[in-house]
C-alpha cells in the first residue's frame, strides 16, 4: 500500500512506534481488523466490540503473518512490532484519511435518509462507463466500514464512490473528515434515526456536517424536491447542483412512463442536453436516484450516452427492491431496512404491479418518541394504494394496520405479533400469481419471509 509504512502510520494516528528499525519504512500490504483475515505483511488493527476485544487476538494475528499491530496497551504485545495509540477506533479513521490523501483520487460521497445504497450503485454504474471505480460494498458505510473501504483503494482505481451512513450528531464530521469528498450527494432528509436526531431539522443538521469537509473546489449535489435540502443556497460560496422533476433544476426528468415492475422510462435533461433512458428498477424514487447518477456523471465529464448506459446497467441488490421470480409468486425483496419514506415508496412500487398484490410490512426502528404516530401515518397513506391484502408484523406495525383500517375499513388487513406467527399461516394467505412486497427494518429479520416465499416451488435452472 503506497506510503503506508509504520513510520507514516504512526505519524498519521499520533502513535508511538515500537519495533525494529528495518521495518520502519517498509510498506504494509493490507489493513484488516479481523484476525482471521490476516495476510502476510498486513497491518492488524484490533477493535473493541460488544462481544469481543480484538486486542485479545493480537498474538494470533502476528503469528499469521501481520507485519505490525496497533494497540491501546503494550502489555502482552511488547515482543511484536506495534504502534501504541490512545484509541484504535480513532486511529483507523486517521490512518484512512492519510491513505485517502496519499492516493489522491476523486471521491464521491453519498448520504441521505433513504436511498443511499441504491444511489451509490447508480452513481458507480454511471461512472464505470468511463473510469475504474471503487465503491462501498454492503453496509460498510459507518466509522469503521468507511476506513476499511478506503483501504481497498489501489493505484489502478480512478475514482471512489463512498456511502456515508450516520445515526448520531458528530458521526458525519468523522466520516467526512476521513473521506474529504470532492463531490457530495445528499439524497433526501427523511424521518429516520429520530430517536437520536430529534426531528427532520436535526437530520438536516447532522447530514450537512459533511459540507465543512467538501473540497473548496468541489461540487454538492442535492435532491431539489426535498423541502429541507431546497433551503441550501450555497456551500463554500458555490451554488449546489439540484436535481428533480422540474425544468427549474439543472438536472431533471420528464416524459415519465412507468413500466410496472420492469422500471420506468423517462427523458433526462442536463442543461440543454437530453437522453431517453429506461431506469431498470421500478418507482419514482429510482428515477430520482438515476438523476443523482446523471448529475455526478456530468461533473466527471461523461457524455449523455455514457450516462444512459450506466443507468440502464444498474443491477438491484438483495433486500433493496430486488425482484425474485418463482413459478408461483413475484417477490419484491425490500427487507434490508425501512423508514416511513421508504416504506411508502415501496408500497407505491407494489401498487404498480399487475394482478393480486400483497404487502407484508413490519416494524420500523429508531423513530423516536413519535414512532407509533409515524407507523399509523404510513398505514393511512397505504390505505388508498389499491393493495389487495396487507399482512403486518410486530408491535409497532400494528399501528400500520390500524392506520389502514382507520382510513379505509374495506381493505383486507391481518396482523401478526411475530414473523413466526405469520410464517405459520402464510401458505394459506398467498395465492399463485401474487406479487408480494416484503418490507421492514433490518432488526425484524424479514429475510426469513423472503426466503420462505422464494423457496416455494422454485423453478429449475
Amino acid at each position: 500500500m503506497k506510503q503506508m509504512t509504520p513510520a507514516a502510520i504512526a505519524k498519521a494516528c499520533h502513535g508511538r512506534w515500537h519495533g525494529p528499525a528495518e521495518l520502519k519504512d517498509r510498506e504494509v500490504t493490507a489493513v484488516t481488523t479481523d484476525s482471521r483475515k490476516v495476510t502476510g505483511g498486513c497491518l492488524y488493527i484490533p477493535m473493541k466490540g460488544t462481544r469481543a476485544d480484538g486486542h485479545d487476538y493480537i498474538p494470533q494475528a502476528m503469528e499469521a503473518g501481520a507485519m505490525l499491530t496497533l494497540t491501546e496497551h503494550s502489555e502482552g504485545v511488547s515482543q511484536y512490532p506495534h504502534i501504541l495509540v490512545e484509541s484504535t477506533a480513532k486511529a483507523i479513521q486517521e490512518i484512512a484519511g492519510f491513505y485517502r490523501r496519499v492516493m489522491g483520487l476523486p471521491v464521491v460521497g453519498i448520504t441521505g435518509s433513504v436511498g443511499k445504497t441504491s444511489t451509490k450503485e447508480m452513481i458507480a454504474a454511471v461512472l464505470s462507463q468511463k473510469y475504474r471505480v471503487l465503491k462501498t460494498l454492503g453496509n460498510f458505510n459507518n466509522n469503521l466500514g468507511l476506513p476499511l473501504t478506503i483501504f481497498r483503494i489501489t493505484e489502478e482505481d480512478e475514482i471512489a464512490v463512498l456511502e456515508m451512513g450516520i445515526s448520531h450528531f458528530g458521526e458525519m464530521t468523522d466520516l467526512a473528515d476521513t473521506a474529504e469528498p470532492d463531490t457530495m450527494v445528499i439524497t433526501n432528509i427523511g424521518e429516520c434515526h429520530l430517536e437520536f436526531l430529534g426531528d427532520r431539522d436535526g437530520v438536516l443538521k447532522a447530514k450537512t456536517e459533511c459540507f465543512d469537509y467538501v473540497k473548496l473546489t468541489g461540487t454538492v449535489i442535492l435532491n431539489g424536491e426535498d423541502d429541507k435540502l431546497g433551503t441550501i443556497t450555497d456551500v463554500h460560496g458555490r451554488q449546489p447542483v439540484f436535481y428533480g422533476m422540474s425544468p427549474k433544476f439543472r438536472v431533471y426528468a420528464d416524459n415519465i412512463r412507468p413500466l410496472g415492475l420492469k422500471g420506468t422510462a423517462c427523458t433526462i435533461w442536463i442543461d440543454e442536453e437530453s437522453v431517453d433512458v429506461t431506469v431498470p428498477q421500478p418507482g419514482m424514487h429510482m428515477v430520482m436516484n438515476a438523476l443523482a447518477g446523471a448529475a455526478v456523471g456530468s461533473v466527471y465529464g461523461l457524455t449523455m450516452d455514457e450516462i444512459k448506459a450506466g443507468i440502464e446497467s444498474t443491477e438491484s441488490l438483495a433486500g433493496r427492491l430486488n425482484l425474485i421470480e418463482t413459478d408461483r409468486f413475484t417477490v419484491i425483496d425490500d427487507c434490508y431496512n425501512a423508514n416511513p419514506v421508504s416504506m411508502k415508496a415501496s408500497v407505491g412500487v407494489l401498487a404498480a404491479a399487475e394482478g393480486r398484490k400483497v404487502a407484508i410490512l413490519g416494524d420500523m426502528g429508531e423513530l423516536g418518541k413519535n414512532e407509533r404516530a409515524l407507523h399509523r401515518e404510513v398505514g393511512r397513506t397505504c390505505a388508498g394504494t389499491g393493495i389487495d391484502l396487507f399482512l403486518t408484523v410486530g408491535d409497532l406495525a400494528e399501528e400500520i394496520a390500524g392506520g389502514i383500517l382507520e382510513e379505509n375499513p374495506a381493505v383486507q388487513v391481518k396482523h401478526f405479533a411475530s414473523a413466526e406467527d405469520l410464517l405459520a399461516e402464510l401458505p394459506g394467505l398467498v395465492c399463485r400469481g401474487d406479487t408480494i412486497l416484503v418490507k421492514a427494518s433490518h432488526f425484524m429479520h424479514f429475510e426469513r419471509i423472503t426466503e420462505a416465499l422464494a423457496s416455494v416451488n422454485k423453478p429449475e435452472a
